[in-house]
């Protein structure tokens, strides 16, 4: 759905609107509005500026092309990028609860503005786990449904909280995208170049959030939200 959309459609629309988007979430059926980062290429524009990407393009694998790698490196790009996948999976999720219980219509169109943007990286991602002959967490409705109730939560905290639960996502977003540069077969051009490109995005979008009023959120509420993505990494970087 588009973020001017979310001015005029009422309550119960807004709920079928944020299943549906789900239920496309999950089953991989989302198209990206930018075509995913080539090696050596300058950083993509917005996805508002961007032109929109061919359908259903989770089944095709992405154009950038890395060198031969070996198994073992395979294997761990994989790893990681399905990783990356399931944050895309509950940012989508975060988003689209944040723009539910917003209480300004600016804010809710900034959530669903990113939760568009969003879905760029949750479509590369999908397209390198397919290129890299590999398949996405098969727990994917279990994180979805988590972050769905935490960004519900967050969202009824109050716009200034929503705000500042995007400001530490996306700065613990951005490190742990830092981390898999570090991790990432160093020949894998194409997955380095969709993490570096996520990790620019999701620095823009915590400060657009920071701009927008966000609160400083509590040290324990920081601490229980790095404890939680722990949690979801390890285990999506196997299942």
């Amino acid at each position: 759905m588009h973020a001017v959309n979310a001015r005029t459609l009422s309550r119960r629309d807004q709920w079928l609107s944020t299943l549906d988007q789900a239920l496309r979430t999950l089953s991989g059926a989302v198209s990206a509005s930018r075509p995913a980062p080539q090696a050596g290429a300058s950083p993509s524009p917005i996805a508002a500026q961007a032109p929109e990407a061919p359908a259903a393009p989770g089944l095709r694998p992405s154009s950038n092309t890395s060198p031969t790698l070996s198994d073992a490196e395979r294997r761990q790009s994989a790893a990681l990028m399905r990783v990356n996948h399931v944050g895309e999976v509950c940012a989508q999720a975060l988003y689209q609860a944040q723009a539910l219980t917003a209480r300004s219509p600016e804010l809710r169109a900034q959530m669903l503005q990113a939760a568009q943007e969003e879905l760029d990286h949750l479509v590369w991602t999908q397209q390198r786990l397919h290129a890299l002959q590999d398949r996405p967490s098969l727990l994917n409705p279990l994180w979805y449904a988590g972050a769905f109730a935490i960004g519900l939560a967050a969202g009824r905290a109050g716009d200034a909280v929503s705000l500042g639960f995007v400001v530490e996502t996306e700065r613990q977003v951005e490190e742990h995208l830092a981390g898999h540069l570090d991790r990432l077969p160093p020949q894998d051009l194409a997955s380095r170049a969709i993490v570096d490109q996520m990790r620019q995005d999701e620095a823009r979008h915590g400060q657009d959030a920071h701009a927008a009023g966000a609160a400083e959120l509590p040290s324990p509420v920081r601490w229980v939200m790095r404890a939680a993505a722990k949690v979801m990494t390890t285990t999506a970087h196997r299942i």
